[in-house]
């Protein structure tokens, strides 16, 4: 019996931290208006940055993905999820999001490409996304 549990709260989690939206062509949600007009536009691969701009972990990603945005001459997008914006928060349910940061790479044709786990990612392994991102 315990474990049958242990394994149930385990497939469990794998369900909560997968979330609704998930990596492999699902089309992404555009509940928000930045969400409309970023990923709407179709021209270039987005960066969905869901984050709490007072907190600590989440600015430092900010500065990740500024630096990113500089090198790279803005060939992408970023759309700012937020915690401080009532407007924002049914994204936060409609792509599963439980922490912060957490980001999601979205293609030129509106569909997920990578689901980040929640945590810092780094300015390389974000580079090296977005470079494979068709």
């Amino acid at each position: 019996m315990k474990r049958m549990i242990v394994v149930l709260s385990f497939v469990a989690a794998l369900f909560v931290a997968a979330g609704p939206a998930t990596a492999g062509g699902t089309a992404a949600p555009l509940s928000t208006p930045e969400l409309k007009k970023v990923i709407g536009s179709g021209k270039k691969n987005t960066i969905v940055f869901f984050a709490n701009p007072m907190g600590g972990p989440c600015n430092a990603q900010k500065q990740i993905i500024d630096q990113l945005f500089k090198d790279r001459g803005g060939n992408f997008n970023v759309a700012v999820v937020s915690t401080m914006k009532q407007e924002d928060q049914q994204a936060f349910y409609e792509y599963g999001i439980r922490s912060l940061p957490t980001l999601v790479i979205v293609d030129k044709k509106g569909k997920i490409a990578q689901f980040f786990p929640p945590g810092i990612q780094s300015y390389e392994t974000l580079a090296a996304t977005l470079d494979k991102t068709k």
